[in-house]
């Protein structure tokens, strides 16, 4: 299917540029004039319109794919794709939006037939005939329920700093799509953002992050209030950063040949290399047809050579993945040392075979690597293929983080301005435990943190796996809760975390202060209001069942009204969740 309507565009593409041919050969002749110039241009271009190329189905397993009804329209797109990815400020969903004017219709493809539709030529060449299916995969882990305290008044969760759900979801919805319910993960919406929390005490090794409680009335639910848990890691400059070893394992097969892929992953990669240090090593692994080490490990005094060696990849093959991990891995093993930390960063769009090895396999044996030292990132890139859960598994078996990046905005966020995070952990097996009072609360959820949960009864076992803060990280949890009084303590938070390279948990505990609740939502801080609204929206676009009244309008105005810190970041938010309220109410129209 894939592969019917990628050639169906771009004999469409060739149509348009070459409407004056006037046989097959001039045809021909302009066709591969067209394919060169194509080629020129995609290495400049963030990402090219996946959603375009490679529809997905809907439930009735026929085609959904948006069209242009404006004949003018699929030209302005291409023109603001090929000017603004000159000067590499486009991200993919402004790339996809249908200029102003221009409207935006849908269509059903049967599966049986396509027909080639009038949309954006692609600006990489025609994907490989390995690439695989159009499909993408997320797992649905659930919500959480509203729990009774007088049946369980304990709520034990892993952290989580990733953030890819939030990244795929914006690519979507600035696709003009809906993400899928299930891509939706609540905690990875309100990681995305800044919180101002106050870090440990300066100079206390002992205390490697601080933590935050406070609880407003919900603007959601009348009767019930809003609890939430910050987590504040202490920052590291970039000298007091240990040393890195790092091992970029980069996926080569056919399916990352599109231009928000492997292209997208060098630029993303060449960011990080620029925000290295003296002293780090970096080296390089690719997997396709066959795994090879491109280039040893190598110090930061060869930029050059590290850069070379990312430029000249190329994609091409079927994907073994287990191979290439064994091979990163060993090379990660070998610069193990006790100042120095060693990490494998995995960039794919997670469409892996995995060889000879099964997948519950390779990630037992990506767990033991963890006990060894070395930690693991994934790092996910594209869109009609793309498999999430594999992608977000890997990352939580290696006791790393996993990102996903749709621009060099975002490429940015995680190699520069995060760098740190990304790279060093300062905290291990991080749970959390929040114990509430049956006196005080009747009733409490947890919203997300369901792939996260862990057993009561092993919050104190420290075989038992959680999650890896790094430095300078953030981590927030929010509660709904029914109170029966509002004059007592209503909870108590136990944290248990190891150092980087312990294997025993250190336990605190910290309780409410009366003065971290307010009497109204309006009341709370800046951070605490945003917060609720990237929970409140993340909670309506997966369509839970506790947000059924619930009302993007109302987030917006939340979110409007606490963006004065954190201005950029927050005021994308806000247009990216008005321009969901579109796409839900134009579905709600058919």
């Amino acid at each position: 299917m894939k592969k019917t309507v990628s050639r169906a565009l771009w004999a469409f593409t060739v149509a348009t540029f070459a409407a004056s041919a006037c046989n097959s050969n001039k045809e021909e002749a302009k066709g591969e004039a067209l394919h060169t110039e194509s080629h020129a241009v995609a290495p400049r271009i963030q990402a090219e319109p996946d959603v375009a190329i490679q529809p997905a189905p809907d439930e009735t397993g026929a085609v959904v794919a948006d069209k242009a009804e404006d004949p003018e329209a699929n030209q302005a797109i291409l023109s603001v794709l090929t000017d603004n990815g000159e000067s590499g400020e486009l991200d993919l969903g402004h790339a996809l939006a249908a200029p102003e004017g221009g409207k935006m219709g849908r269509r059903i493809v049967s599966k049986e037939s396509a027909k080639p539709m009038p949309m954006v030529p692609p600006p990489s060449p025609e994907p490989s005939q390995d690439i695989g299916q159009v499909a993408e995969d997320y797992k649905d882990y659930g919500k959480n329920p509203m729990v009774s305290t007088a049946e369980d008044h304990l709520s034990t969760f892993a952290v989580d700093v990733d953030t890819a759900s939030y990244a795929i979801s914006r690519r979507k919805i600035m696709s003009g799509q809906l993400p899928p319910e299930s891509a939706v993960r609540v905690e990875e919406f309100v990681n995305y953002f800044k919180y101002d929390y106050q870090g440990p005490v300066a100079n206390n090794n002992n205390t490697p992050f601080a933590v935050h409680m406070d609880m407003a009335p919900s603007p959601f639910a009348k009767e019930r209030k809003l609890l939430r848990v910050g987590v504040q890691a202490k920052k590291l400059s970039l000298r007091e950063r240990k040393n890195a070893n790092l091992v970029f394992l980069v996926d080569v097969s056919g399916s990352m040949q599109s231009a928000d892929k492997l292209e997208l992953a060098k630029r993303a990669l060449r960011v990080l290399v620029d925000n290295l240090k003296d002293g780090d090593t970096v080296s390089l692994v690719t997997y396709a047809g066959n795994t090879r080490v491109v280039l040893p490990p190598t110090g930061l005094e060869k930029k050059a050579e590290i850069i070379s060696a990312l430029e000249d990849l190329r994609t091409g093959g079927s994907t073994a993945m287990a191979s290439g991990m064994q091979l990163a891995y060993g090379l990660a093993a070998q610069a193990l040392g006790p100042d120095s930390l060693s990490r494998v960063i995995v960039l794919s769009d997670g469409d892996a075979n995995i060889g000879n090895t099964s997948h519950d396999s390779m990630l037992a044996s990506i767990a033991g690597k963890v006990k060894e030292g070395v930690t693991l990132s994934t790092i996910g890139f594209g869109m009609g293929n793309y498999k999430d859960t594999l992608m977000e598994q890997l990352a939580n078996k290696g006791n790393g983080n996993y990102f996903y990046i749709d621009g060099m905005n975002q490429a940015k966020r995680v190699f520069q301005e995060q760098l740190g995070g990304t790279l060093e952990v300062v905290a291990k097996d991080v749970k959390i435990q929040v114990d509430f009072d049956p006196e005080v609360v009747k009733r409490y959820r947890l919203i997300g943190y369901e792939n996260r949960d862990v057993a009561d009864k092993d919050f104190r076992n420290d075989r038992v796996d959680a999650g890896e803060i790094g430095a300078g990280h953030t981590v927030t949890a929010m509660y709904e809760v029914e109170l029966t009084r509002e004059d007592a303590v209503p909870v108590t938070i136990r944290v248990r975390a190891k150092t980087p390279k312990g294997s025993r948990a250190r336990e605190t505990a910290y309780a409410f202060q009366t003065e971290q609740s307010y009497a109204s939502f309006n009341a709370a801080p800046e951070d605490f209001r945003f917060a609720s609204a990237a929970m409140g929206a993340a909670e309506i676009l997966r369509g839970s069942e506790h947000a059924g009244q619930w009302s993007l309008d109302e987030v917006v105005a939340i979110a409007k009204g606490a963006s004065e810190s954190h201005a950029n970041e927050r005021a994308e938010f806000v247009s990216l969740i008005e321009k969901a309220h579109q796409l839900r109410n134009k579905l709600a129209r058919r």
